[in-house]
C-alpha cells in the first residue's frame, strides 16, 4: 500500500505554520477525494489516516500526531499496519532552504537539517523514499533561529502563493503515484506558486 505522509505538528497552535505545509497538502488531497482523517485504534494514537484512491492508486493519507521530530514513530506504525516498504512512502514536507512557493520532487535523499526527515530515516533505516518538498524560504529566514522561523505563520502577503503551492504539491503527489518520480520531477521541479 502506498502511503502519502504529510509532515507537520498536530494541534491548533501549529495550524498555519511553515512547518505544517505537509499537513496542508495532505488536507488538500483529502478534500479532493472527499475523505476525512480519523484516528482509529492503536494507530490513531500516532497518526491521522484516511484511505482513498488518488493518482490511480489506492493510498493511505497520513498526518503524524507525534510532533515533527518523532514522525518516524508514525511511519513505523503505518508500516506494521499496511506492510508498506520505505519506497512505498511519499513524504511531503516543508523545506526552509527552497524558495517560497516552489515544489521539488526527489526520489530519495538525506535529512538536510529537517528533523522530521531525520526521524523517518532513523526509523525506516534509509533515505530511499520519494519526497515532495514545499518551499517555505521567505523574508526573515536568515535573521531568526530556524526552529522559530518554521514554527512561525505565513505572512498575509504569502497566503495566495501558499494556496497555489499546496495545490501544486497535491498535483505532484498525484503525478508520482500515476507516472512515477522521474515524470513528476520533469513536470513539477522548479514550478512555483
Amino acid at each position: 500500500m502506498r502511503v502519502v505522509l504529510g509532515l507537520g505538528n498536530d494541534g491548533p497552535e501549529y495550524r498555519g505554520t511553515r512547518h505544517n505545509a505537509g499537513f496542508m497538502v495532505a488536507d488538500a488531497i483529502a478534500d479532493r477525494c472527499a475523505v476525512a482523517f480519523t484516528a482509529r485504534g492503536d494507530l490513531g494514537r500516532l497518526t491521522w489516516i484516511a484511505e482513498t484512491d488518488y493518482g490511480g492508486q489506492r493510498v493511505v493519507l497520513a498526518k503524524p500526531r507525534t510532533l515533527m521530530n518523532r514522525s518516524g514513530q508514525a511511519a513505523a506504525a503505518l508500516r506494521r499496519k499496511y506492510g508498506s516498504e520505505p519506497g512505498d512512502f511519499i513524504v511531503v514536507f516543508d523545506d526552509a532552504d527552497l524558495a517560497f512557493g516552489r515544489v521539488r520532487v526527489r526520489p530519495e535523499g538525506g535529512a538536510g537539517g529537517h528533523n522530521g526527515i531525520r526521524s523517518l530515516m532513523d526509523t525506516l533505516g534509509t533515505g530511499a523514499f520519494p519526497r515532495v518538498k514545499l518551499g517555505v524560504f521567505g523574508e526573515g529566514r536568515h535573521s531568526q533561529d530556524l526552529a522559530d522561523y518554521v514554527l512561525g505563520s505565513f505572512r498575509p502577503d504569502e497566503r495566495p502563493g501558499l494556496a497555489t503551492m499546496v495545490e501544486l504539491g497535491a498535483d505532484a503527489v498525484a503525478a508520482v503515484l500515476s507516472d512515477g518520480v522521474e515524470a513528476a520531477q520533469r513536470a513539477y521541479n522548479g514550478v512555483s506558486g
